[in-house]
């Protein structure tokens, strides 16, 4: 029966909360980078650039935007500390990229920047758990 309310979530402790904020840091700022880390590398290339342009900017500027948010604002996340505001450049990173960049697209390519965008929600909400620098630093969660 014990089992049972724990996977219910009905005797859920704080510390599973942590934990699970703390996986989920972790994670999507591992995934996001796997995002950012190749746009920084086109951007030290000597290649053209092609990217989005995205609401005027140029491409460069574009990517260089893009590059920032994803690397800068995952790291953040990944060691939690400013967790509530590192989301937010996600956020709207994800929120441009499937509503604006791949709105003409199919709901398939839409898809990734969806999934990272409802985490971002849940970070923001959620905040950064007990295991973070958020916490050690300022005692916030």
């Amino acid at each position: 029966m014990d089992l049972l309310k724990n996977i219910s979530g009905i005797n859920q402790s704080a510390a599973t909360i942590d934990v699970a904020l703390l996986v989920l840091r972790i994670t999507i700022g591992i995934l996001m980078l796997n995002h950012g880390i190749p746009k920084v590398k086109k951007l030290l290339s000597s290649e053209p650039i092609q990217f989005f342009s995205t609401f005027g900017l140029s491409e460069k500027n574009s990517l260089i935007a893009a590059a920032f948010v994803e690397v800068f604002f995952s790291f953040l996340l990944i060691v939690g500390l400013g967790t509530r505001l590192a989301a937010i450049p996600l956020l709207l990173t994800m929120v441009i990229a499937a509503f604006h960049t791949l709105k003409a697209f199919p709901f398939d390519k839409k898809e990734v920047p969806i999934l990272f965008l409802l985490i971002y929600i849940a970070l923001l909400l959620g905040g950064s758990g007990k295991f973070s620098l958020d916490y050690i630093i300022f005692g916030l969660k």
